[in-house]
């Protein structure tokens, strides 16, 4: 079988019982949607991160539409984000009438670049909204201070980093309210879409409850807000809540390749993943920076190894944001890095064969150029 940078196979060889039990669980309890599974997890996923409130929502793009709704964001607002990040994050302020608004991210650790906010502040501004990226947090402390201080609302997308922490805080807990992905994928991945919107206010909380139902409340037929229906399914809840125990035991795994890659290619060219201070990284991603990337990945073909670039093109320059007026050159760094970043194999039960087979043919390629 092909090397790929994500495959769920091992995982589910290893969870299959207990998945399958989850699966009949729901099956036989007589209730599949917004039941005791989702209210469950809700809760669960919420006492994890230390909060009161959790939504489940049918994936992570409406974690953040219904997030920066019920944060009061709508249209002709403003949303400060960066472009080296999956459309979804900027689809969703897009879907609500909102602006994306980008600063550039980082040199060394490809995150927002915090210095760049105040500059990028209006009178139009609502709300910042920072992309934990690749597993690792932004610097939330300084956005915090300009949130703040122009009474600003802040939405952290933690689609990439369930269970990464910052100066001891986990990622999802320093803003007004945060937007996770299930997708299979992520840290935590269910085995289809899913997501959720967790938050410290009774108020919000309320708002997302009736912006996943169709902006009605408990029962059916009292509309408050036109909204979609967004609910998350209760199959997935249920897996996810077994996932959810073992959340710890899976960032550990990823640390572990991430720690055997170091030690096979730390003394190559390649530049590897850099931890920014006060951060611990969960390794969602494993991304690597060479200006021979596209050489470099076309050679693994060779091997049977076939990488994915995150990300090859930013939002930016995509042709269904071309509305936005931004142009080469505007986001350096970002633009930079969309010609030389590529991840590497990273899940926790990735084989040790297939890790040494990786390092043996990077090195190997590398050696080549």
């Amino acid at each position: 079988m092909p090397t790929r940078v994500w495959n769920y196979l091992e995982e589910y060889e290893q969870e299959r019982e207990e998945i399958l039990r989850a699966v009949d669980k729901v099956f036989a309890s007589g209730q599949l949607v917004l039941g005791e599974s989702v209210r469950s997890f809700e809760n669960e996923f919420a006492g994890y991160h230390g909060l009161p409130h959790c939504v489940g929502v049918d994936n992570g793009t409406n974690a953040i539409v219904l997030g920066l709704r019920a944060l009061g964001v709508g249209p002709g607002d403003e949303v400060i984000t960066v472009s080296n990040t999956a459309a979804p994050t900027v689809v969703a302020i897009d879907q609500i009438g909102a602006k994306p608004v980008f600063v550039d991210v980082r040199e060394e650790d490809f995150l927002m670049d915090t210095g760049k906010v105040a500059a990028a502040i209006t009178p139009r501004t609502k709300a910042l909204l920072p992309v934990h990226l690749y597993g690792q947090c932004v610097d939330m402390e300084p956005l915090r201070r300009l949130a703040d201080e122009h009474g600003l609302a802040v939405l952290e997308d933690c689609a990439q980093a369930h269970g990464a922490r910052r100066h001891g805080r986990l990622a999802g807990t320093m803003g007004d309210a945060a937007a996770f992905s299930f997708y299979p994928t992520k840290v935590l991945g269910a085995y289809g879409d899913g997501g959720a919107t967790v938050t410290g206010s009774a108020e919000t909380d309320q708002r997302l409850r009736r912006l996943r139902f169709y902006g009605m409340e408990d029962v059916y037929y009292t509309l408050e807000t036109p909204a979609h229906n967004s609910r998350l399914d209760e199959v997935h809840a249920e897996i996810l809540r077994g996932k959810l125990t073992r959340l710890d035991r899976y960032i550990e795994g990823r640390r572990a390749v991430a720690r055997r890659y170091e030690e096979g290619l730390g003394d190559t060219a390649l530049r590897l993943p850099a931890t920014a201070p006060g951060n611990d990284h969960v390794y969602y991603v494993y991304v690597v920076r060479h200006p021979e990337r596209d050489r470099i990945i076309e050679a693994l073909k060779g091997y049977d190894i076939n990488l994915n670039i995150s990300y090859p093109w930013p939002v930016h320059t995509m042709t269904g944001f071309a509305h936005l007026g931004y142009g080469e050159g505007d986001l350096p760094v970002t633009e930079a890095l969309a010609k030389e970043i590529f991840s590497l194999p990273m899940y926790p039960s990735l084989p040790a064969g297939v890790q040494d087979k990786v390092i043996a043919a990077v090195r190997e390629v590398l050696a080549s150029l």
